[in-house]
């Protein structure tokens, strides 16, 4: 069997990966930011959050009262879904009287996709973007909830970069 010819260093030498590595050239500080910095430098917070316990009804009446679309359900720092004005849309409007008392668990999302603290905003924008996601949770390194970005907290940043 022929060997294969290798290029670049002889056998056993060092060959440095990134010696040809070129800085990515970006159209403008927008895009700059998208792809440099991090989730973690973007407002994420408060989170208004109920624990699987909680009602239908407590859910909703949270939301209510921070003025928000979704609150997170978790068990101390571990998320185990997300119930938002779409699920209490399709999921609970016609079946109310019936369900209010019922887990909040039974008709949340669960296992949302989320992004973590350390990802680039981009990241979240193209999950929001190509999924239909309003909302996402951020988890630390850890997977612990840290936050949430929406809409209003997407488009905040993306102002404040363009100088807004």
């Amino acid at each position: 069997m022929a060997k294969r010819a290798r290029r670049g260093a002889p056998e056993g030498e060092f060959e440095d990966p990134l010696k040809n590595y070129e800085a990515p050239q970006y159209q403008d500080r927008l895009e700059r930011a998208l792809i440099e910095d991090k989730i973690g430098a973007m407002r994420t917070q408060p989170i208004a959050t109920v624990g699987p316990e909680a009602t239908i009804e407590e859910a909703m009446q949270k939301m209510s009262e921070f003025s928000v679309a979704c609150v997170l359900v978790s068990d101390g720092k571990k998320l185990l879904g997300l119930f938002s004005e779409r699920d209490v849309l399709n999921k609970v409007v016609d079946r109310f009287d019936e369900i209010r008392c019922r887990p909040v668990t039974e008709v949340m999302t669960s296992d949302p996709l989320v992004t973590h603290e350390s990802e680039c905003p981009a990241t979240a924008v193209n999950l929001m973007a190509v999924h239909g996601f309003r909302h996402v949770p951020v988890l630390d390194v850890n997977e612990n909830l840290v936050g949430i970005l929406g809409p209003r907290r997407v488009t905040s940043y993306l102002q404040e970069k363009l100088g807004h």
